[in-house]
């Protein structure tokens, strides 16, 4: 039977010879997590042999890892923010361009000591809402989505985060079920044309749920709805904050227009694509 260093280089040969640039990184995060040990186990301790339980988990791992299964699908969990979330079926990976709309929102927040209501439409992990909640301590949220396992899986993270006191969540189909006033509302809605899903990567197109990728025709249709409601919705004052695809700028913006809203900032990700739309009624 193989020791964990032997079967870390092992695994990190097959990744690599399979074509996955990140071939170290997931060989290492898939060994720990099939074993069950911490980084700094593996480093003191790379001697010892796996037990026949452990090796099989390991060779399930590598199958979906070489069926191009996001590693963070495979393990079960994703970092954002700084803080753990679990992911489910239902619920996309965070990314870290998401972040851009959690530090841009906050930017705009003038006291984050303040009691603030923050509504975060297709919450999916709910890894925007639970951020914002960390980061503003007198603040409630609710999030709202589509599917029921995303809300389950979001719950659990609002918990698992100490933020669960703070945090409702809700089935709606948008804001059909949900009314205002709220301090804030955000959201990354599904802004992938149609057309387009067909030709997104593997990982995405075969791994990503259907339903927090797919934004209509023109991948606009959630933003016409959202930019619609937040007459309604905003409190005196509010803020709306919405994730963008990178060549949505000038359309948003002209949305913004149509349903009465005034740009506060456009924020680029870490590629330097515009990511995040603040707004607010004009």
């Amino acid at each position: 039977m193989k020791t964990r260093s032997e079967a870390l280089t092992a695994l990190r040969r097959t990744l690599s010879e399979a074509g996955f640039e990140t071939a170290a990184l997931d060989a290492r995060l898939l060994l720990l997590t099939a074993l069950g040990i911490s980084a700094t186990e593996l480093i003191t301790r790379p001697d010892i042999p796996l037990s026949p339980d452990q090796a099989e988990i390991l060779a399930a791992f590598t199958r979906r890892r070489l069926n191009h299964e996001p590693v963070a699908r495979i393990v079960g969990t994703r970092e954002f923010w700084g803080l753990p979330f679990r992911l489910s079926p239902e619920t996309l990976v965070p990314r870290p361009d998401t972040e851009t709309l959690v530090e841009t929102a906050l930017d705009l927040i003038p006291n984050r000591q303040a009691p603030l209501s923050i509504v975060d439409f297709g919450t999916g992990s709910g890894c925007i809402l639970v951020a914002l909640l960390h980061e503003l301590p007198n603040a409630t949220g609710l999030g709202i989505d589509l599917s029921f396992g995303a809300l389950v899986t979001a719950r659990a993270n609002a918990i698992d985060n100490r933020v669960g006191s703070r945090s409702h969540f809700a089935l709606s189909r948008w804001a059909d079920a949900v009314s205002g006033p709220f301090d804030l509302i955000v959201s990354n809605p599904p802004y992938i044309a149609s057309g387009v899903i067909p030709t997104l990567d593997e990982e995405v197109r075969e791994h990503d749920p259907r339903l927090a990728l797919n934004g209509g025709p023109d991948g606009l249709e959630p933003y016409r709805i959202l930019l619609r409601e937040a007459g309604r919705l905003l409190a005196p004052g509010g803020l709306l904050a919405v994730e963008i695809g990178y060549n949505q700028s000038e359309n948003l913006v002209s949305l913004a227009r149509t349903y009465g809203l005034e740009i506060l900032r456009i924020a680029h990700d870490l590629s330097g694509n515009p990511r995040c739309i603040t707004m607010k009624r004009s």
